[in-house]
């Protein structure tokens, strides 16, 4: 396992990873998440506590590097604290201590915007699950009372970055804990990196057709109605080629974000079965047909029937298979596959 070195300053925080896999043409350091810094051990919490992530760390840590805020430690606010909390008075809500005083609505909302100048070489963000300042959701909004009446807020700096970016992919600690969104949330950053990293080089029309190639049976396993308006929007020939850039990359993100099922993987499965049907002996099929069955019944995991085509592939060469990122589209160390 590689290790991880926390470089600190007052509120940011880098951890440094190293890991030779390469995946995607992504090559290891290439990827960088925003993080909220108790999620790798700082104790930067009300209570001076941490909520370490053992995922984010020793896991997904071996082939990305963090970017970590403290928003609340970064407008000022001491360790340890009075615990603040949303509350709204008068269709207003305000971010303070729970007997109102010590309001920090705005320091936190600045301090977002200023952070989402900067996110720009981020490839996802993790944030700390139900915090009045980075809940990606479900935050508690309570009124003067000190009563709950609503959990469906966002946390003020968490809502600045993802309004600056609605495509970053995003999650919270605890949502990781769903072995399918995990799987969805890694899959979404290498698709990003890989995309950003394209823009970067110089994006035509040319290059725009071979990615969306690569990603044609991906994104067939998520939303196969996204996939076909996708390849529609790329055949219109006279779009103007920045007003295609960013209509193709929102439809392609908000696509991968649905969540992938057995029944949609196993449509996948067959169409990619269709490629060896010449080469295949009836013995060799059967047995394809039955690793793609057992899967879709629930008694395989999706990793079965990916590692018998990969073998057939390998056995019989295809070039334009053989470039699809739904085989690896993240590196297989993160055994995410095994949760279908």
């Amino acid at each position: 396992m590689a290790d991880n070195k926390l470089v600190s300053t007052n509120t940011e925080h880098t951890a440094i990873t190293v890991n030779e896999v390469t995946i995607n043409n992504i090559e290891p350091g290439e990827i960088t998440l925003g993080i909220s810094a108790c999620l790798l051990g700082e104790q930067v919490r009300y209570d001076s506590s941490h909520k370490r992530s053992h995922f984010c760390i020793e896991e997904l840590g071996q082939f990305v590097s963090y970017k970590a805020y403290c928003p609340e430690v970064a407008i000022g606010l001491p360790i340890p604290r009075k615990a603040i909390r949303q509350i709204k008075e008068n269709d207003v809500i305000k971010v303070s201590h729970p007997d109102g005083s010590g309001d920090v609505t705005k320091a936190l909302q600045d301090y977002g915007k200023k952070v989402a100048k900067t996110i720009a070489n981020l490839s996802g963000y993790v944030f700390c699950a139900k915090s009045p300042s980075c809940g990606m959701e479900r935050v508690k909004t309570y009124n003067a009372n000190g009563h709950t009446i609503s959990n469906d807020s966002q946390g003020l700096f968490a809502q600045e970055i993802m309004r600056a970016d609605p495509l970053l992919p995003c999650e919270e600690n605890g949502r990781l804990n769903d072995a399918f969104l995990r799987e969805n949330f890694i899959l979404r950053i290498f698709a990003y990196t890989h995309w950003k990293k394209l823009v970067r080089s110089g994006l035509s029309k040319h290059k725009l057709l071979d990615f969306h190639s690569q990603y044609k049976y991906l994104l067939m396993s998520h939303d196969r109605i996204a996939y076909q308006e996708l390849g529609r929007m790329l055949g219109q020939a006279n779009t103007n080629m920045a007003q295609l850039q960013e209509q193709y990359i929102c439809l392609f993100m908000t696509s991968l974000k649905k969540i992938a099922t057995r029944k949609s993987h196993t449509t996948t499965l067959q169409h990619l079965q269709g490629y060896f049907k010449k080469h295949l002996n009836k013995q060799q099929k059967q047995e394809l047909n039955n690793s793609i069955h057992a899967f879709r019944t629930g008694l395989v995991p999706l990793l079965v029937p990916i590692t018998l085509l990969k073998h057939y592939l390998n056995e019989y060469p295809n070039a334009y298979l053989s470039k699809q990122r739904y085989f690896e589209p993240y590196p297989q160390e993160l055994k995410l596959r095994y949760s279908y």
